[in-house]
């Protein structure tokens, strides 16, 4: 039997090699065992290896380096005084989803049902849900036009995202922002995925990092977007969030 440890010493090491106990099984042979496992559990259940994770290009510093603004994004969000909370959640959630929406616009002829069979993002793929909760998967363009058509349809919605005086917000309205950001998250998270490239082509990375990180932001000061959503990206977070000089802080001009 195999003892509660394994542990030996140099004196003992050759000893225990050669010997075998009753069972038939010496230390040497349980040790080979194990790392057999151990080699196998690295692989996929047909025995193949799993193919190498693809190189996230948007975190090389030459593109991580180039953005818009020169000042913390975080005072942009905090909640002023004299404003009320779902004020400030409705104009930002509208804004976002412009911007979002118009970031999308400049790479969308590259965004097909071809090129895109799946909508993506760091090796996850994300499943539409309509009124009913029946899940469906869509490809990329099929997924960011339900995800624009729905945001639009509430945030268009005087019932939903009021702006008469006087008139309240529903109770349902922060779970509504919650959706409605999570949802924004994924389309974000789409372009930096399968279309870094078109946008490093057009030259609006700095832009797209900019947007990225006020959202991220945004959505961490007022807790809409699960924490386990967003970490997919948090290593893009990180590396956007490191101080640059001034002199490399803006926007080229030409």
């Amino acid at each position: 039997m195999v003892g509660d440890h394994c542990t030996l010493s140099g004196d003992n090491t050759a000893l225990l090699s050669q010997k075998t106990p009753k069972n038939g099984l010496s230390c040497k042979m349980v040790l080979q065992a194990v790392g057999k496992v151990l080699r196998k559990s690295k692989t996929k259940p047909n025995g193949k290896k799993p193919p190498p994770e693809e190189k996230k290009h948007y975190l090389e510093s030459e593109y991580t380096k180039v953005r818009v603004v020169d000042f913390d994004l975080k005072e942009l969000v905090v909640l002023p005084r004299e404003i009320d909370l779902n004020e400030w959640l409705a104009s930002n959630t509208t804004t976002f989803f412009n911007l979002i929406n118009l970031q999308y616009s400049t790479i969308s002829e590259f965004c097909t049902g071809e090129t895109c069979l799946a909508m993506t993002a760091c090796n996850t793929i994300y499943y539409w849900y309509d009124e009913r909760g029946k899940k469906t998967k869509c490809t990329a363009p099929q997924y960011v036009d339900f995800v624009m058509s729905l945001v639009q349809k509430l945030v268009t919605d005087e019932d939903i995202f009021p702006t008469k005086y006087g008139k309240e917000f529903p109770n349902s309205f922060e779970s509504l922002v919650k959706k409605i950001c999570r949802y924004l998250f994924h389309v974000l998270g789409h372009i930096y995925w399968a279309h870094f490239k078109e946008t490093v082509a057009l030259d609006l990375q700095g832009h797209l990092n900019t947007l990225y990180t006020h959202f991220v932001v945004f959505v961490r000061e007022f807790n809409l977007v699960d924490p386990k959503e967003t970490a997919i990206m948090d290593d893009l977070f990180d590396a956007l969030c490191v101080p640059l000089p001034a002199a490399q802080n803006h926007v080229t001009e030409r």
